[in-house]
């Protein structure tokens, strides 16, 4: 069974100063590598003349994440991406990208001196994100008569579950993103209605 997992319930940025030097951090939820690459090219356009631009995020599950990356962007190998990613972790958080933008402002930090700059920045916008819960979906394939149509619209909207495709042919194949505590409801509507259905657990 998927269990629903903590992901953050929006945009937020944070600025702290350390020894004259400007971290900005930015927390943002991410499902995708192209969101991940958006949310970057917009911080390069935010603050084209910053010096390291440095990031981390998860993809999936606290702990057992899809997908993870990290990025010192010039800074000492070791001293940026990584502990934006450690800290990530330890808040057991998912589907995140934590991106921390620095102005260098003349005082070397030094390597622990980094180290617990780009953490202290991202724990600045992990710890007062607001959480939601992520719940799974399973992406259902559905093929029906043309009279099942409006029926399976209907379940939907009340259900408040998406119809991510709808196609037309001999017969009528939509797919669903139904939420993992809704498949009892989906199943029990489908069978009703002699849908054919499958999905990947």
């Amino acid at each position: 069974m998927k269990k629903d997992y903590p992901v953050p319930a929006g945009y937020l940025e944070r600025e702290t100063e350390i020894k004259k030097s400007r971290f900005i951090a930015r927390i943002a939820p991410v499902a995708s590598r192209d969101e991940v690459r958006e949310w970057l090219e917009k911080a390069h356009q935010d603050y084209p003349d910053a010096r390291h631009i440095c990031w981390a995020y998860q993809i999936g599950r606290p702990g057992s994440a899809a997908e993870a990356a990290m990025n010192d962007d010039g800074e000492p190998s070791g001293t940026a991406g990584k502990p934006i990613l450690s800290v990530i972790q330890h808040k057991d958080m998912g589907d995140v990208l934590v991106i921390v933008v620095r102005y260098f402002g003349g005082i070397k930090l030094g390597a622990g001196g980094l180290v617990r700059a780009y953490a202290g920045a991202a724990e600045s916008v992990l710890s007062e994100v607001e959480r939601v819960f992520h719940k799974p979906l399973n992406a259902v394939d559905i093929t029906m008569g043309f009279a099942d149509e409006q029926p399976l619209r209907h379940w939907c909207e009340v259900n408040k579950v998406e119809l991510d495709s709808i196609d037309y042919g001999t017969s009528v194949t939509a797919r669903v993103l139904v939420p993992e505590d809704l498949m009892e409801e989906f199943t029990a509507f489908s069978d009703a209605h002699k849908l054919d259905y499958s999905f990947e657990t």
